[in-house]
């Protein structure tokens, strides 16, 4: 199993698609990219600790490749939006790819060149080395499971293909 990690806006939208892709085993919202050890959902909010709302997928490469990954983030949010997504502001609603190897890195570089091909405005995701990951609080985990019909500002977009030629798709 490998892991990898996205940010792109409210992380309950993000794990709950992330975890519908064939191949992730599990998907599981928490905190990514900040200064501060152990943080909470509090403290995160309040803009000061540098985290982004991230989602850390444990996937299995075998079923699914880094590239699908990677195709499934730049579909199911807007990359061009600065700190925000949806109804959603602020530095920890960034859009980000964390990566966790040199190979992510440079697929990653390459998707998003890839990507902007279909955005008219700037892609704006960060793409930058995975740090220490602080798993959200029970009650954020598989959000939309526990409360049906909560509204999300995630979407599957499905236009944006994947780079790596005859990748295993998402």
């Amino acid at each position: 199993m490998e892991k990898a990690t996205f940010a792109g806006g409210c992380f309950w939208g993000v794990e709950h698609l992330f975890n519908h892709v064939p191949g992730v085993i599990e998907a599981v919202s928490g905190y990514e990219g900040g200064h501060v050890d152990n943080v909470t959902y509090e403290q995160v909010c309040s803009g000061r600790t540098g985290h982004a709302e991230a989602v850390e997928v444990t996937y299995d490469p075998a079923k699914v490749s880094y590239e699908a990954l990677l195709n499934s983030f730049w579909n199911m949010h807007d990359p061009t939006t600065l700190n925000r997504q949806g109804p959603d502001m602020g530095h920890q609603y960034r859009s980000v790819i964390f990566f966790h190897s040199p190979e992510q890195e440079q697929a990653a570089q390459r998707s998003k060149e890839q990507a902007q091909k279909h955005f008219d405005r700037k892609i704006v995701t960060e793409i930058i080395p995975a740090t220490d990951f602080w798993r959200a609080e029970e009650y954020h985990q598989r959000y939309f499971e526990k409360h049906p019909g909560h509204y999300g500002c995630h979407f599957i977009r499905g236009w944006v293909p994947a780079v790596e030629e005859g990748a295993k798709q998402a």
